[in-house]
């Protein structure tokens, strides 16, 4: 696991407006309809945790890693946060990747055999059972909305009583969503790139 040594300035969380929200969205090139879900699943979630301490620019830079924020394929995010392309990762058959069978059938990724990562932030079907949430209150979890997949991914960073203002606690929850020292470092490095860009970095 990654040694420690995480600034503040990787998980920041301001209370922004909509004039920080555009100013933002310009200042770190995050598409303004997924930096708005992403503000709005890390509200939620502290509030729902409040030891959690998650900081909008970490959800960003995991939305960032896991599709470019809903862009992979060239698609893109509507106004509703849906993406417009459907995103499904690579076939986890064991082929360069973990290998997992099947656990919804298909529903989700299309695959009846195997498993794969759905959704702007990227969620395992089965992960996706357990933590999916209605982030924009249409009353169904969807992987493929931005509102919901950035809600249950902080939802999913603040399990278990989680403090991610420590270092430690920052770096287990991100390598509970992805066991890989190199996607902590990416992650990290996005996540304090998007505070300085922001001029929240402390």
């Amino acid at each position: 696991m990654l040694s420690t040594g995480i600034t503040t300035a990787v998980n920041v969380t301001p209370s922004p407006d909509a004039q920080w929200l555009t100013r933002a969205a310009a200042q770190t090139g995050i598409p303004a309809r997924a930096l708005r879900a992403y503000v709005a699943a890390v509200a939620t979630a502290n509030d729902s945790a409040p030891t959690c301490g998650i900081g909008w620019n970490t959800v960003a830079a995991v939305g960032f890693v896991e599709s470019a924020h809903g862009t992979y394929g060239g698609g893109s995010l509507n106004t509703a946060g849906q993406a417009s392309g459907t995103i499904v990762g690579p076939s986890l058959n064991g082929a360069g990747f973990a290998a997992i069978a099947d656990t919804d059938a298909g529903a989700l990724d299309g695959d009846a055999r195997w498993d794969h990562a759905v959704g702007p932030m990227q969620f395992i079907p089965s992960t996706w059972q357990l933590v999916g949430r209605d982030g924009n209150g249409d009353g169904k979890a969807d992987p493929f909305n931005i509102d919901d997949a950035a809600l249950s991914a902080a939802t999913y960073l603040c399990a278990h009583g989680r403090d991610l203002s420590t270092a430690q606690g920052w770096t287990d929850a991100i390598y509970s969503y992805n066991q890989s020292d190199p996607y902590i470092r990416q992650v990290r490095a996005q996540a304090i790139a998007y505070a300085a860009k922001t001029g929240t970095a402390e």
